[in-house]
């Protein structure tokens, strides 16, 4: 079994990239309503602030600020796949292991983490989640992806709504 390494930092803030394992699908985007559920359900539990967020139809990237006194973003991320795993009919073609673990074809097991530790890295994250929509040509404008914290961005203040961001000066993740 791998050893996946991870930082935990209480109250630390995290850059997360949550993907579909049928990158083909359109799940995230289709039952919006359901995963906006599942993360409001999760929260309300696990407490834990959504400092940015993008929602694209098979994959998400969000930075999180937890509590002082917690570490558990795992916990956080399997509720919140579970919950919205639950909430889906069971339509997906399943692999032998996934069958033999009970486990759904949702979601690929894994996702990326990364721990932010400065400024200038928190603002690079930020500004990529907001500008991933216009990278991946959803859209020509970053303020017409409906699903993005873009928008709260916009109402307060901090960015005006013709905003792109420097495309070239984001950070380079795996999508």
């Amino acid at each position: 079994m791998s050893n996946y390494r991870r930082n935990f930092v209480a109250g630390g803030y995290y850059f997360f990239t949550v993907n579909l394992l049928d990158r083909q699908q359109s799940l995230l985007t289709d039952h919006i309503d359901l995963l906006r559920d599942s993360v409001r359900r999760v929260r309300r539990l696990y407490p834990f602030h959504i400092d940015a967020c993008v929602i694209l139809p098979d994959h998400l990237h969000c930075v999180w600020t937890l509590p002082p006194d917690s570490a558990d973003y795992p916990v956080r991320w399997r509720l919140i796949k579970l919950l919205f795993s639950k909430g889906l009919p069971r339509t997906e073609r399943l692999s032998a292991t996934r069958r033999q673990r009970s486990e759904r074809g949702i979601w690929q097991r894994r996702y990326w983490e990364h721990t932010i530790v400065t400024e200038r890295d928190y603002q690079g994250h930020i500004d990529y989640i907001h500008v991933n929509p216009l990278k991946h040509g959803l859209v020509t404008r970053v303020q017409d992806w409906p699903h993005s914290t873009f928008h709260r961005y916009v109402l307060d203040g901090v960015l005006p709504s013709d905003w792109c961001g420097e495309i070239n000066a984001l950070p380079s993740v795996s999508d």
